[in-house]
């Protein structure tokens, strides 16, 4: 099955930027959108943004439009997560995801990648 790999979390200062990758490998037919979560400690996770490969279309949580855009690099297999204007509520583990279509609903997810942190300091 799908394998998602990603990468680029790290510790950023308030308003700096960050980008997330995340590469997918394997089968990924079943899996028409990506998108990204995030858990903060204590919190449940919650949905960042979601794409899908045919259209592009895209999903944004309220907490992040305008700041954060995700984008797709279909030759790739690539998915990215460009973040901007990061805040402190943005520290969290951020999760990629293959889902079976654009929803924020974790239902629709069939693989999870390992996670990458990021934390923006004050």
């Amino acid at each position: 099955q799908v394998q998602l790999v990603e990468s680029g979390g790290g510790l950023v200062q308030a308003g700096g930027s960050l980008r997330l990758s995340c590469i997918a490998s394997g089968r990924t037919f079943s899996n028409r959108a990506m998108g990204w979560f995030r858990q903060a400690p204590g919190k449940e996770r919650e949905f960042v943004a979601a794409i899908t490969w045919s259209a592009g279309t895209t999903d944004y949580a309220d907490s992040v439009k305008g700041r954060f855009t995700i984008s797709r690099d279909n030759a790739k297999n690539t998915v990215y997560l460009q973040m901007n204007s990061l805040r402190p509520e943005d520290t969290a583990v951020y999760y990629c995801a293959a889902s079976a279509r654009l929803s924020n609903e974790q239902k629709y997810v069939n693989k999870w990648g390992q996670g990458t942190q990021v934390t923006v300091s004050s």
